[in-house]
């Protein structure tokens, strides 16, 4: 009877040290999370203005001149979408990338579409259905700089204007706070203009034409649009990362608060059943 309740004495303890390991992990990461996140917050604040410009500046040409065009305003029948899905690098991040991955098949059901994944989980995933990619390059969201986000622009927007694609819209995680993130789907193109007064026409003189500065503004503004968005997953991933770490933190406890309980008593145990032993043959 000692011998077995020393076995389960040690086995308790085997078990505590395993737990206090695993919440060491945890706390570092949870650490780790919340400083890449106080980082990622500060550029979603300075990208913000950025396409938030230049939208204003492409609504307003198109909103001023009645007998304005342009193939990114070209409403087509839908065929085929191009999705631009941001998911994580890793997991560990609670339901940050399931979230996304099932916004976008929601989004998608019953269309046919292809695409251009940007982070790990997403390459993995969509890969794994068997769905088209145009390209598995971005497969590390937290590495892509602006430069990537207007190579991105130029990729979809040529896709767009081959009528490759019909529609292309942006799937990303927009950050309200730190323990609130949500799937968002964006459309891109056709760019959704409202449509001017008639016979109204822009005072606002441009070279060459409003067209051109328009046509030649769009890719700008999508890859600022892409680049917002990647800022905003990044505090996303993190902040849900920093969430879940956090909670994963607290239960480490409690379960080393119970098992601690049941060590405890196991002791307990053993040295009342020694003390009973010992009385019994004393008293033979």
């Amino acid at each position: 009877m000692i011998g077995l309740a020393a076995s389960s004495m040690k086995a308790i303890k085997l078990r505590i040290k395993s737990v206090q390991s695993t919440m060491q992990i945890t706390k570092a990461m949870e650490l780790v999370a919340s400083s890449k996140l106080r980082r990622a917050k500060e550029r979603v604040e300075h990208s913000r203005p950025y396409f938030e410009t230049l939208y204003e500046t492409l609504f307003k040409i198109a909103a001023a001149d009645v007998d304005f065009d342009s193939p990114y305003l070209a409403r087509r029948a839908t065929h085929r979408r191009l999705y631009i899905v941001i998911a994580g690098d890793r997991g560990l991040a609670g339901g940050y990338n399931a979230n996304i991955l099932k916004e976008t098949e929601t989004d998608a059901a019953g269309q046919e579409y292809l695409v251009l994944p940007i982070g790990k989980k997403a390459v993995e995933a969509f890969a794994r259905k068997g769905v088209p990619l145009v390209t598995k390059e971005y497969d590390e969201a937290g590495a892509l700089s602006v430069s990537d986000s207007f190579e991105i622009a130029e990729l979809v927007c040529q896709r767009f204007l081959a009528g490759e694609a019909d529609e292309i819209r942006l799937c990303f995680t927009q950050f309200a706070s730190m323990l609130t993130q949500t799937a968002t789907v964006l459309p891109l193109l056709p760019f959704d203009a409202p449509k001017p007064a008639p016979g109204r026409r822009s005072m606002m003189l441009y070279e060459p034409d409003s067209k051109t500065v328009f046509d030649a503004i769009i890719p700008e503004y999508l890859a600022g649009v892409i680049y917002g968005a990647l800022c905003e997953s990044v505090a996303s991933e993190q902040g849900a990362r920093r969430t879940a770490m956090d909670a994963a933190t607290q239960n480490a406890g409690a379960m080393i608060d119970h098992l601690n309980l049941y060590y405890n008593r196991a002791r307990q145990a053993a040295i009342t059943r020694e003390i009973t032993e010992i009385v019994a043959g004393a008293g033979s």
